[in-house]
């Protein structure tokens, strides 16, 4: 007699996200994340973006219609004086930090099929720089604050 597989979980992040923020904000801190802006699905206004990510302050004063659904944040927000659409599925979340003082939780890498994974590593692989390249020194911090 075989055993069936477990039944397969929903996403932890969305539980994490959620739980995170609500954690900073309840220590008056401002909650930021750090996103992955070139993953599928990520609209974000293109200025922001640098070095393919993008920080996002997500405080209440910041942005209006925060939703932080199963799938995705979504919330509109000020850039540059004019009023943008925010959409940043929760797969492209790569932390949820305070910025005041950087703590917070990486997101952990959620558990993929095989067949998933491998259509996911056959993009980086044609868009990753050749092995041959030295890698750039090391700078600071990594993350940065957008105002």
């Amino acid at each position: 007699m075989t055993q069936s597989p477990p039944p397969a979980m929903t996403s932890q992040r969305p539980y994490l996200m959620r739980a995170i923020y609500e954690w900073i904000v309840d220590n008056g801190m401002t909650p930021h994340v750090l996103v992955n802006a070139r993953a599928p699905g990520v609209r974000v206004p293109a200025h922001t973006v640098k070095d393919g990510q993008v920080v996002l302050n997500i405080a209440d004063r910041a942005v209006s219609r925060l939703e932080m659904g199963n799938d995705a944040l979504r919330f509109s927000a000020r850039f540059g004086g004019v009023s943008q659409s925010v959409v940043v599925p929760l797969h492209a979340v790569i932390a949820i930090y305070a910025r005041e003082t950087g703590q917070g939780m990486g997101m952990p890498e959620e558990p993929q099929s095989d067949a998933t994974e491998m259509a996911a590593q056959e993009p980086e692989a044609a868009d990753s720089p050749p092995e041959t390249k030295p890698e750039p020194p090391k700078r600071g911090n990594h993350l940065r604050i957008i105002k």
